[in-house]
């Protein structure tokens, strides 16, 4: 049994709420060990033997049936969550200024064309950079009044979550991650 990181897309944002508690209390139920959630937006770590890919299907299908809630589930192990803050390619900014940098974990892979499309929108310094499954994003504004961060939607980017940089090393810590400076 290993620690699972479990992100939520969209969580307690445009009405979907689903109170960090119940979350706990669901996943205990489901038979997922030591359920500790990380503010609440969507952060969850769990012991679980199971694939990631189970994993994220058995809890969409809960937060269906317990919340009503149609809310997509992307599940990592510490080795993958390592692989991520290993393979920032923004390591310096991300030091200085953690939550200016984002990771945005991707469900089933980044769209064909969506890097160039956020380039295309990046202005005043911002950069984005893929490595395998996550998209990372500079942003030395911040994000809220980022057009990348306005119009790269789903449909542009592929079904995603993002979280800063402070976030990202939170969770491995939760999960015990490695995290080599």
């Amino acid at each position: 049994m290993s620690h699972r990181i479990i992100l939520f897309r969209g969580m307690n944002t445009g009405g979907v709420r689903a109170p960090v508690g119940e979350q706990r209390a669901m996943a205990e139920e489901m038979g997922l060990k030591n359920p500790r959630t990380l503010q609440a937006s969507g952060n969850l770590v769990v012991e679980s033997g199971k694939a990631t890919a189970t994993l994220e299907s058995e809890i969409e299908a809960e937060m269906q049936r317990r919340f009503g809630l149609k809310i997509v589930a992307m599940a990592r192990t510490p080795e993958q969550w390592s692989k991520l803050i290993a393979a920032n390619p923004f390591p310096k900014e991300a030091a200085a200024h953690p939550a200016k940098v984002l990771a945005m974990v991707m469900k089933d892979g980044i769209k064909d064309g969506a890097l160039e499309a956020c380039r295309e929108l990046a202005e005043g310094g911002e950069r984005v950079e893929a490595v395998g499954d996550v998209l990372y994003f500079w942003f030395p504004d911040g994000q809220g009044q980022s057009a990348i961060f306005k119009k790269a939607t789903p449909r542009i980017l592929g079904m995603g979550t993002g979280r800063n940089w402070n976030t990202v090393l939170k969770l491995a810590d939760m999960a015990g991650a490695e995290v080599k400076a």
